[in-house]
């Protein structure tokens, strides 16, 4: 191949070619297994630097591409190893905040903007494939995937995911078929268990669609004026609020109502709310304003889980992912 010799001859522009149009999978396929936009991003950084230094022994014995997600697998495998990569979730919750009902697991998990979605290209994935691409980056199949062990993760999003086969995956782990296989029977099963309660959810409404947008401009309205009423109203009877990484989860629409009241009616209190969508999924970003400059600042973003015209699900992540949406920190007045 022309372009490949004149890669490995130190071309750049080649090189690029070569490989770009497999950048915007990748940087998904590394989310999946981080839980994190920021970390996909600086995994995938790593793997076309390592791309570009090991182009010389790329072999051809598979496809560019599969050999791309050998190395962003084994990058993402040595950054769950990095003990440091995360910062510690503290053990106590807000005491300002309603007691959880339940505790659950320490989940490190942030939202992945639907706009690195856009334009995905539609490489039909192998035939072991067993979950669309809308499935498999929801929210609540991301977050079963990182209280996985990292063997089993890899091995869920390469035979399940990607539809790569055993010998396949094997190899771009450098593991056995037999391991990658029992890695596949635990981690089929662990997902199976938690995501029972989902089964019973009613499909969502098409995104973008009507009745989509409806449930949206009712919850945005609820949030700016602080009607926690109408917001419970739109509620599933089993909802859940959750804060990833924080453990604490609200369950119950009558739990969350209580959370809600005393986040968001507050003396003084004014907030704006901006749509966008993450995970696929419907989610707001909220602004608080500053009763002493008028200027609203960001306060974090609510992804929506809905299941038919009602939310059985919300999400809430902090600030701090708002950039990578494409949203400012700060509006105007």
């Amino acid at each position: 191949m022309e372009l490949l010799g004149r890669a490995r001859s130190g071309d750049q522009q080649a090189f690029a070619q070569l490989t770009d149009g497999h950048r915007q999978e990748l940087q998904l396929h590394c989310y999946r297994i981080l839980g994190s936009a920021q970390d996909a991003e600086d995994a995938l950084q790593e793997t076309f630097l390592g791309a570009w230094q090991a182009l010389a022994n790329f072999e051809e014995r598979a496809s560019i591409r599969t050999w791309l997600y050998r190395i962003a697998t084994n990058r993402c495998l040595n950054m769950l190893r990095a003990a440091s990569r995360r910062p510690e979730v503290a053990s106590s919750l807000n005491s300002a905040l309603p007691k959880p009902t339940r505790m659950s697991e320490v989940v490190w998990l942030e939202p992945y903007p639907d706009i690195l979605l856009d334009g995905l290209p539609d490489d039909s994935p192998g035939p072991d494939a067993r979950y669309e691409t809308s499935e498999s980056v929801s929210l609540a199949f991301i977050t079963v995937l990182q209280l996985l062990p990292p063997r089993q993760r890899v091995a869920l999003v390469l035979r399940d995911v990607l539809g790569y086969r055993a010998s396949e995956a094997a190899e771009m782990i450098e593991a056995t078929e037999a391991s990658v296989e029992s890695a596949l029977k635990r981690a089929r099963l662990a997902l199976h268990d938690r995501l029972a309660d989902t089964k019973d959810r009613e499909h969502p409404p098409a995104p973008n669609s009507a009745a989509e947008q409806e449930i949206v401009t009712r919850v945005t309205a609820a949030f700016e004026t602080g009607d926690v009423d109408e917001l419970v109203v739109l509620l599933t009877e089993g909802a859940s609020v959750t804060m990833p990484p924080t453990p604490g989860e609200c369950e119950g629409r009558e739990e969350a109502g209580r959370y809600f009241r005393m986040t968001l009616v507050r003396p003084g209190h004014s907030m704006r709310i901006v749509p966008t969508r993450a995970n696929g999924q419907p989610a707001l970003a909220s602004y608080v304003r500053d009763p002493q400059t008028g200027l609203y600042h960001a306060s974090g973003i609510a992804v929506l889980t809905l299941s038919g015209r009602l939310i059985s699900a919300i999400t809430l992540f902090g600030k701090d992912v708002l950039p990578s949406f494409g949203l400012p920190r700060v509006l105007s007045s």
